[in-house]
């Protein structure tokens, strides 16, 4: 893909995100994708996001700043939204958090191979238990 190309896919991407649209997200991942420090595979990636919509059903991100070079995309976000369920031990707090992201990923026939970065909720977790 060109460069104007991958902003374009990532922009679609996010927009599936923020649509907590896990079927349209799936379409963006490799079945097989490797998470640093996570566990792998789309099914944990949906599975992670699904925990977190359904704990923070208003949950956005909006993109900062995006860099592309070859295959890979640098990408800072800001993600943010209200607490109203359960979320990694956490009962609900109705707190906004809004915190910053850096995800890093490597793109493949228009799928996320590989991805590392920020969004470990260690920042999230520490607003909700501010």
């Amino acid at each position: 893909m060109e460069s104007w190309e991958m902003r374009a896919w990532h922009a679609d991407f996010l927009e599936a995100c923020n649509r907590h649209d896990l079927d349209a997200v799936r379409d963006f991942l490799d079945p097989g994708v490797r998470r640093a420090h996570l566990p792998g595979g789309a099914d944990a990636w949906i599975a992670d996001l699904d925990e977190l919509f359904r704990a923070f059903p208003d949950w956005r991100w909006r993109r900062i700043q995006i860099l592309v070079e070859d295959d890979r995309l640098a990408v800072h976000l800001r993600g943010s939204g209200t607490h109203t369920g359960a979320f990694r031990g956490v009962a609900a707090t109705r707190r906004h958090v809004n915190v910053a992201e850096f995800a890093f990923h490597r793109v493949v026939q228009d799928r996320i191979a590989e991805s590392s970065g920020t969004a470990d909720h260690v920042e999230l977790l520490a607003q909700l238990r501010g």
